[in-house]
């Protein structure tokens, strides 16, 4: 054998084999890395629409519990409102209670001062006839003089 001979077989099987794998082997193996690039970039491109699609979701939920939070401080405010509301409805309604109990203790002791002071006439007037007769050595008729008893208790 030859060694040019070899060489030139070697040649031909070696462009035989390059022919068969670009023909046959290299575009099957060219589309599965094609194919897998392009899975790869459609991932990076999905978990880029899911960050996006996170961070907008987190931004609906802090808005969200804006919203909420803002809505739970007006109902504390209604309900404070509502609260002074009710204490000052008690207050007046104990304050006007306390002034008509004033005002009913006011007229009982303007009741109990007058009926002491027509008692005091009572007795005053009393006393007055019991010091005229004494004075005057002999008994006074009540009856008698009962319009000048009145007259004295008037003035009493």
């Amino acid at each position: 054998m030859n060694l040019n001979a070899t060489l030139f077989a070697q040649f031909v099987v070696f462009f035989i084999l390059a022919w068969f794998t670009m023909k046959f082997v290299w575009p099957p193996l060219m589309k599965a890395l094609d194919e897998r690039a392009q899975k790869i970039t459609d991932g990076l491109a999905a978990a880029d629409r899911g960050k996006a699609e996170m961070a907008a979701a987190a931004k609906r939920v802090q808005a969200e519990l804006a919203v909420a939070r803002d809505e739970g401080q007006k109902r504390i405010g209604d309900a404070e409102k509502r609260a002074q509301g009710i204490i000052d409805d008690a207050k007046r309604t104990a304050s006007e209670e306390a002034a008509r109990i004033i005002a009913a203790a006011k007229a009982d002791a303007e009741q109990q001062v007058t009926r002491a002071r027509e008692e005091l006439r009572g007795q005053v007037a009393g006393l007055a006839v019991k010091g005229a007769e004494q004075i005057l050595k002999r008994e006074v008729n009540a009856a008698a003089h009962a319009e000048l008893l009145n007259q004295l208790k008037v003035e009493l």
